[in-house]
């Protein structure tokens, strides 16, 4: 529920995000290729992907994370090959998945 309610922001919020500041800090272009994104990414934070869904539009949304976790962003790339950075940001942090009764899983 939690990952289709990302990816319905992540899709909703992309034209607002390729406009903002906050998608291009960095130096960053908010949208390209995809394996030129990755290979900046990669280059200049240390990351890479760690999770993705698939979009009822065919977008993809994909999770990127430093490898300590200093860095992420949420990028999604569209079925025309576009993709696009739509949100960046610092100190993320893996939880562990809850169950299906509230539980914290192992």
């Amino acid at each position: 529920m939690i990952g289709a309610a990302v990816s319905l922001v992540a899709i909703s919020a992309m034209p607002a995000a390729a406009a903002s500041p906050v998608a291009t800090a960095g130096g960053l272009p908010p949208c390209g290729s995809r394996p030129e994104i990755l290979k900046q990414l990669s280059s200049r934070f240390k990351e890479a992907p760690v999770a993705l869904g698939l979009a009822k539009n065919g977008s993809v949304v994909e999770v990127l994370t430093s490898e300590d976790g200093a860095t992420w962003t949420i990028m999604v790339s569209q079925p025309n090959g576009s993709s696009c950075l739509v949100a960046i940001g610092e100190g993320w942090e893996e939880l562990k998945r809850v169950g299906s009764k509230g539980e914290r899983g192992a």
